[in-house]
């Protein structure tokens, strides 16, 4: 049975269920436990499981990341939780040259069973210390398992595979998902392969490769292609950043000829250039253009919206670049409405 509930509900979901499946589970990290409960997604966690299982720390990003890695190797499983990727980074020490390799220095002797929630994504002027996303930074590094889910079905079943797993996992949350609604499998036991693509929208003429956030944009974006030039846009969503089966993706690009990425971090050495590179290579007798891709602006995050809207792809920015690769006329969008979520953003304090 499906139920509609917010991509914060299924985060809880996940978590809670995690919890009560497997005593070893606990949740922990900065604001885990105080009255706003990381935007809601830990809410009623420390009053059914207590302070002991769910608690709040002091504001030290390698400390919290150490105490992880050291109660991961043993035999509990923490989820920790880092309320902006930012400062993530400030743990790169223990993630890069500890928790990532320590199961291939000790000959699989040691598992590293560790979930790590991340908090990505524009807000309102957050300027260029809170907006990074830092993706293809931890991609980079063997050892590492990387997920983006993008609805609430997603969010449910990676993170309840991710807390499952034996190896470290990074579940990195756009902040601006929290509010949106998706059918989910009422079931504890709901889980999604880490690894696979999913197909948002069917379409012919061209594939729109999206990560995260850029799946809302690429959905209207779809939805005015259509309307105002008939160009039906498949839209796949890879969920998973790494590992990743990239069989889906060509399958999508080998039908349509055409492929737009759209990433959510910087464009230069990013997960776009990757995904482009193994597209480009599976691909190339069938691709009828060039591959195409958007990602952030290569520049630190600008804080005022006006230039903040200019660094961030969008919807219409998808929409040019289709026109432009179909040589189509660009159409009007002076009357359409764009930005919708963010109008319930309301920041975490």
């Amino acid at each position: 049975m499906n139920k509609l509930i917010t991509y914060r509900q299924a985060i809880n979901e996940a978590m809670r269920a995690g919890m009560e499946k497997k005593p070893e589970v606990f949740v922990f990290g900065l604001d885990v436990a105080d009255h706003v409960k990381i935007f809601g997604s830990t809410a009623g966690l420390v009053e059914k499981f207590g302070s002991r299982r769910c608690f709040g720390t002091p504001l030290s990003e390698e400390a919290m990341t150490g105490l992880a890695l050291g109660a991961a190797i043993n035999g509990l499983h923490p989820i920790h939780i880092h309320i902006r990727a930012d400062f993530l980074l400030l743990a790169m020490n223990q993630i890069v040259n500890m928790i990532s390799s320590l199961h291939y220095l000790t000959s699989g002797k040691l598992k590293v069973p560790l979930t790590i929630r991340a908090l990505i994504g524009r807000g309102w002027g957050q300027g260029a210390q809170h907006s990074k996303t830092a993706q293809s930074l931890l991609a980079h590094i063997p050892g590492l398992k990387i997920i983006m889910p993008t609805t609430p079905a997603d969010a449910k079943g990676l993170l309840t595979r991710a807390i499952g797993d034996r190896s470290p996992v990074i579940c990195l949350e756009h902040r601006w998902l929290y509010d949106i609604q998706g059918y989910v499998p009422d079931d504890n036991d709901f889980s999604i392969p880490i690894g696979e693509p999913n197909i948002l929208r069917k379409g012919k003429d061209v594939t729109i490769v999206a990560v995260q956030w850029m799946n809302i944009e690429a959905m209207k974006a779809a939805e005015i292609l259509k309307s105002r030039h008939g160009i039906e846009a498949e839209i796949v969503d890879p969920r998973t950043i790494k590992p990743l089966n990239y069989s889906k993706i060509f399958k999508s690009v080998m039908k349509t000829g055409h492929c737009l990425i759209v990433d959510y971090d910087w464009f230069y050495c990013g997960f776009s250039a990757e995904l482009a590179a193994q597209i480009s290579s599976a691909c190339f007798g069938k691709l009828k253009s060039p591959i195409e891709r958007l990602a952030f602006a290569e520049t630190p995050c600008p804080t005022t919206r006006p230039l903040e809207d200019v660094f961030y792809p969008n919807a219409v920015d998808i929409i040019r670049s289709v026109e432009e690769k179909f040589n189509l006329s660009k159409s009007n969008l002076s009357k359409e409405s764009f930005y919708n979520y963010e109008n319930k953003f309301k920041g975490p304090f």
